[in-house]
This record gives structure tokens, C-alpha cells and sequence, in this order.
């Protein structure tokens, strides 16, 4: 199987200002995931799609190949979806001959993957055909939607966020995070996904539908994309140790 990859990231930030550009033990915070493309066996042509000049210098000296970032997509209003959906028709039209590729999906707020993890995915994407998709997830119990909760009408006290019942019998849980079982978050590291995908994305499953309906796991300790300045010594150490 070949394969592509497309890296998005836009200038503007309101969680950490400039977070794309951040410099994390030696690089910006962008390089590592053009990094890990271009070290994957089955990547041939990568591509980022920003409007930040600095990014596109980043991206440059990794060889990517830059892609338009319109204006309406270039604000915190604009989906991820939209993007990647814009970036795979602008590839096509460029060159119609990658159409039969696998396309690899990174963000450049997400740092938490390697080629060994791109070229672990897409073997198993080949093996699968009835996978859409192949994602990076992690289990965090901790997060459960059991534990999640809300504030009430007078926004005075907490309510579950979801009715227990949904989850089966509530007598079978309790206070032990592990009691419903293994809760799997996609972590954003990657997304490797069939042409299909990117083709239909109104046909996706909630809430990243770029990655199809048929979507299989690949597993990550831990893995995300920073939009919080308390990850950031996070994938301090995650880069350190990978």
C-alpha cells in the first residue's frame, strides 16, 4: 500500500497563541508530525495545508508540499473536517494519480506519533478491507462518560451528563473507573483513512467523520493535541521518551 499525508494547522490560536510554532526540546511543535511522515516507508508526497508563513517554512524544509488554506477556513469556526476534505480535492487536482493512496491524516498540534506508528496503520488498514480507517486511541477510564457530569437549569449542581441507565444497569458500577469497562478516546495523533472517506465525509461517524464508519483502533499509551497549556509538559516528556 502507498500512501499520503496531509498536516494541517492554521496561524491563529486562542488556547495557546502561536502553540504550532511552539518550540519543544529543540523543534516546533509542527515539525514532528511532517517528521514522522517523512520517515514512514509508505508516505510518498506529503502536504500541509496553513495559512502561517512561518509553518509553510517549516513545511518546506521538511519537502512538503503546501496547499491553499482559504480564508473561511483559515478562523476557530472552521472544522477540522472541512480541511482535510479541502486539502484531499486540492490534492486531486493536482495530481489525480494519487487517488488510489491511502491518505494519512496529522494535525500540527499533535506531536504524539511516529513513522513506526504511521507504518503500523497503514499495514493494518491493508489488511482490513472492511476498515475505513485506522485511528490512534488511548484508554483513559479516567474519563469515562460514567463520571462525566453537568450542571443543572440553575446552574447550581451537578447532574450526570448522561443518564446511567444508558450504560446498562446501574447496580453492576461503581466508584472503581474500570467497572464499565475500557473507554477508548481517539487521540488525534493520527488518522490513516481510505480515499472514501475524505470523499463522503458526510457519510462519517460522529464527531470526526473523516474517519469513515468502519474505524479500527490502533493503541497508544498516551497521545493528544495541545490545546491546553497543562499538556505541554505532557509531550515535553512524551517526545523525550519516543
Amino acid at each position: 500500500m502507498k500512501a499520503i499525508s496531509i498536516c494541517i494547522g492554521r496561524k491563529g490560536s486562542k488556547g495557546i497563541p502561536g502553540k504550532n510554532k511552539m518550540i519543544i526540546k529543540g523543534n516546533p511543535l509542527c515539525f514532528y508530525p511532517m517528521e514522522a511522515a517523512n520517515k514512514s516507508k509508505y508516505v510518498t508526497h506529503s502536504f500541509l495545508n496553513t495559512d502561517d508563513a512561518e509553518l509553510k517554512e517549516v513545511g518546506l524544509q521538511l519537502s512538503h508540499i503546501m496547499l491553499e488554506r482559504s480564508p473561511k477556513l483559515a478562523n476557530s469556526s472552521a472544522l477540522g473536517e472541512e480541511v482535510f476534505e479541502n486539502s484531499y480535492e486540492q490534492i486531486l487536482s493536482l495530481y489525480p494519480y494519487l487517488s488510489d493512496h491511502l491518505v494519512v491524516l496529522l494535525l500540527c498540534n499533535a506531536p504524539t506519533v511516529t513513522s513506526n506508528l504511521i507504518d503500523e496503520a497503514i499495514d493494518l488498514l491493508s489488511r482490513d478491507p472492511n476498515a475505513d480507517s485506522v485511528v490512534s486511541v488511548s484508554r483513559f477510564n479516567m474519563y469515562s462518560p460514567l463520571r462525566a457530569r453537568k450542571l443543572d437549569d440553575n446552574q447550581e449542581y451537578l447532574l450526570p451528563f448522561v443518564p446511567f441507565e444508558t450504560f446498562g444497569d446501574p447496580k453492576n458500577f461503581s466508584c472503581d473507573r474500570d467497572s464499565q469497562g475500557d473507554v477508548l478516546f481517539a487521540n488525534m495523533s493520527l488518522s490513516v483513512v481510505r480515499p472514501k472517506c475524505l470523499l463522503n465525509m458526510s457519510e462519517g461517524l460522529l464527531p470526526q467523520k473523516w474517519m469513515g464508519q468502519n474505524i479500527k483502533p490502533i493503541f497508544q499509551e498516551f497521545g493528544c493535541d495541545i490545546d491546553h497549556s497543562w499538556q505541554i509538559p505532557l509531550i515535553k516528556n512524551w517526545i523525550e521518551n519516543n
